[in-house]
């Protein structure tokens, strides 16, 4: 295995781990991203910083709830750059980790933007030339900007800009109701942001169990000051109070004022500018890599993981990916993939794994479903949250259980 020259392009959770494992088999590892540490969107724009956001936006609701039963924090005081350093130390510690990991292992660290010079060579931004004999290509995905949202207003901001807190806007229009805007339109609010929600669908997270979203969208409701449901925008233009927004629900047209716009509407694959033109790889229409079913591109040279091959853009989908893409680079069998967890981390928050009912309903899959309102969960009456549900999709002639949905406080 010494011999095999492995690089992995793109240093996100699915690329450090496969270099990680593919290293601990043996193999000759260089990783190569743009950033200055490992770790990807997930770490440095993603993931990890929403989190961070997300922890202090439920400490601000507790200390409101908390009133109610006796116990009066007064208003909080709101820091923004405190906030920020803090968000950024996390960061830094965490990328710091991966950093050593990579050392220890003896992985070739290399800071830059590479593009593939032909099916066994990639060309860094640094000026270094690498050749390899196989590659993993996991360069993940980026925010996705329609047709007529202009790109250099400073008052629209994407999933990333969004994470900088740079102010906290009086009226914010979140553009999508999945789940990255309702998550940074949850921290928002929190800070004193009048949010507005416009989805395009007749739900908020369109395709997720509706009585999973029930419990959030009604407690949306009260905390958000409009979510507007199948509902377009129509056009945008500056104003001089704000971004006159033009909303558009079938035939009802209507205006509406923001300091600024999130746009959220999805994730788009970071497939073009590196190159793929010099290989054999192929991709679809919506600039993923076509892979067969054990991450194999058209060309024998190249494998691809993570966002930027078919299925959700979800980090630890992106892991097990890198992991099993190594495992078959080295001659075993890779282990399966089984059912992959999904969880919104809004409030209350969401949580899913296999089939749900509505999935099941589309299939014509016989199944039988169990409910436990949280209602009767002495725990949620404590804690004054019993919005929540558990919920069971089963097979009624094994009793396997097939699915699990959750919401409540928590989960």
């Amino acid at each position: 295995m010494k011999s095999k020259k492995l690089l992995v392009l793109g240093a996100g959770p699915g690329g450090y781990a496969a270099a990680f494992m593919a290293a601990d088999k043996g193999m000759d590892v260089t990783l190569v991203d743009s950033n200055p540490k490992p770790g990807g969107v997930c770490l440095h724009k993603g993931c990890i910083p929403s989190k961070t956001l997300l922890h202090l936006a439920k400490l601000i609701h507790k200390t409101r709830e908390a009133k109610a039963w006796g116990l009066d924090f007064g208003t909080p005081g709101i820091d923004l750059e405190a906030m920020r350093q803090w968000g950024n130390e996390v960061i830094d510690k965490m990328s710091s980790g991966l950093t050593l990991l990579a050392k220890q292992r003896g992985v070739k660290w290399i800071q830059g933007h590479g593009i593939f010079k032909d099916s066994n060579s990639i060309e860094v931004s640094n000026g270094d030339r690498i050749s390899f004999d196989q590659c993993i290509l996991a360069t993940g995905s980026s925010p996705f900007l329609p047709p007529g949202i202009p790109d250099n207003n400073p008052s629209i901001m994407d999933s990333t800009s969004a994470l900088q807190l740079e102010k906290i806007p009086e009226r914010l229009l979140v553009i999508g109701g999945g789940y990255i805007g309702l998550e940074m339109g949850t921290v928002y609010s929190a800070l004193g942001s009048r949010v507005s929600v416009v989805e395009m669908m007749d739900s908020l997270l369109p395709g997720v169990d509706s009585d999973l979203v029930r419990p959030l969208s009604n407690k949306l409701k009260q905390e958000f000051e409009n979510i507007h449901l199948n509902t377009t925008v129509a056009g945008l233009n500056d104003s001089s109070d704000g971004i006159k927004v033009d909303f558009q629900e079938n035939e009802k047209r209507w205006e509406g004022n923001f300091d600024r716009i999130l746009v959220s509407v999805g994730r788009k694959p970071n497939t073009g500018g590196i190159g793929l033109e010099h290989t054999k790889v192929e991709t679809d229409k919506l600039g993923r890599v076509k892979t067969d079913g054990q991450f194999r591109t058209a060309d024998s040279a190249i494998m691809a993981i993570g966002d930027i091959v078919d299925g959700p853009p979800l980090a630890h989908k992106a892991s097990q990916e890198g992991k099993r893409a190594v495992e078959i680079l080295s001659g075993e069998t890779p282990g399966t993939a089984g059912a992959i967890p999904v969880v919104v981390f809004t409030d209350p928050e969401i949580a899913w794994c296999g089939i749900l009912e509505s999935e099941a309903k589309s299939t014509g899959l016989e199944i039988s479903v169990a409910k436990y309102p949280w209602g009767a969960s002495g725990r949620a009456q404590t804690l004054g949250r019993t919005e929540g549900m558990t919920k069971l999709v089963i097979d009624p002639k094994t009793e396997r259980i097939l699915g699990v949905g959750l919401v409540g406080a928590e989960v």
